[in-house]
């Protein structure tokens, strides 16, 4: 039984390594193709139908086999060890902050790379915020959190909120600053993983509503597609790019996902350069406290049903509705 475990987690690597080379890329800052919305009836064509079932049942059975990698000598010694570094994961997020933002600002972005940094008086807010964050200081960091959020807002207004979705994490970051140490601070890891999974649930379906943007980076940076037509190779990724923000969201396998998703954030830098790591450091920090914290204290929606027909049947159902409702929320307004 071990070793049928251990063949599954390694081909669920491999099913998530190998289509999402391309996945995790923010498209739009590789391209100049104007974003074409295409039509809701190519979106959700007999391929992307087929994928949400089989990908529903697939993570309908999850849950059941995930509990019995636990009795592993070498995972219950993984997570042994990873656990007496969980008094680091507040420091990594706080410095990690400040060098994200201190290289954004210096390449003359904030957040993100296509979004432009504060000029004139709100350019000095950036550099506070940095100082804040560098300061062995509770009240140090709550200013700090404060800073962000009034920037995240001013970037918000001028971008628009269904733009700033990609980016909702920073909203979990600071979170993660003002409340630590205080009664909220149980509920930072909670929010941490719901934004950092909705946002990886939100730019997955771009990919669905604007494939042509995927598809002239696949094609202009010379992406392996794996013997797939580039267009086939766009959903798949979009897919499993979704599928792991999913299930960062519902609490299934969030160490292993952690560490799948920096190494494949690793292997697409080789492809897009400096704008890869500049634009993903934050999330690459995120998720090295989620590598260090597993689920934690964190308790996931998984754990709210107890039979494990009650587990299949909500994951199954849960999914399909997320997905449908992401992908016409955003087919809508974004």
């Amino acid at each position: 039984m071990k070793r049928f475990i251990i063949k599954f987690n390694m081909i669920l690597v491999a099913l998530l390594v190998i289509p999402t080379l391309a996945g995790h890329a923010h498209v739009k800052w590789f391209t100049e193709t104007e974003p074409v919305r295409a039509p809701i009836e190519e979106i959700i064509s007999p391929l992307f139908i087929s994928l949400a079932i089989l990908t529903a049942v697939i993570l309908a059975i999850l849950p059941q086999l995930v509990p019995k990698t636990m009795n592993i000598d070498l995972l219950k010694k993984v997570e042994k060890k990873l656990a007496t570094f969980r008094p680091f994961t507040f420091p990594i997020i706080k410095y990690g902050a400040a060098l994200a933002i201190i290289i954004q600002v210096f390449t003359g972005g904030l957040f993100a790379p296509e979004l432009l940094a504060p000029s004139d008086l709100l350019a000095v807010f950036p550099w506070v915020a940095i100082v804040l964050l560098v300061i062995p200081n509770k009240y140090a960091s709550k200013g700090a959190g404060i800073i962000l959020f009034i920037l995240f807002g001013l970037t918000t207004w001028e971008y628009g909120i269904f733009h700033m979705l990609d980016y909702a994490f920073y909203l979990a970051v600071i979170f993660v600053l003002l409340f630590h140490g205080t009664k909220l601070h149980d509920w930072s890891f909670p929010f941490l993983y719901l934004a950092t999974g909705l946002s990886l649930c939100w730019v997955a379906v771009e990919k669905f509503v604007y494939p042509t943007m995927a598809t002239d980076v696949i094609m202009n940076h010379g992406v392996p597609t794996f013997g797939f037509a580039p267009e086939t190779f766009v959903i798949l990724s979009a897919y499993i790019e979704f599928v792991v923000g999913y299930l960062l969201v519902v609490g299934i396998l969030n160490r292993l996902l952690a560490l799948v998703l920096t190494l494949i954030f690793v292997s697409t830098t080789m492809l897009f350069g400096m704008t890869e790591i500049i634009g993903h450091l934050m999330i690459h920090i995120i998720l090295v406290t989620f590598i260090i914290e597993g689920v934690s204290f964190y308790r996931p929606p998984i754990d709210m049903h107890h039979t494990p027909f009650e587990k299949i049947v909500f994951i199954f159902l849960n999914f399909l509705f997320v997905l449908a409702t992401i992908l016409l929320i955003y087919y809508r307004f974004a």
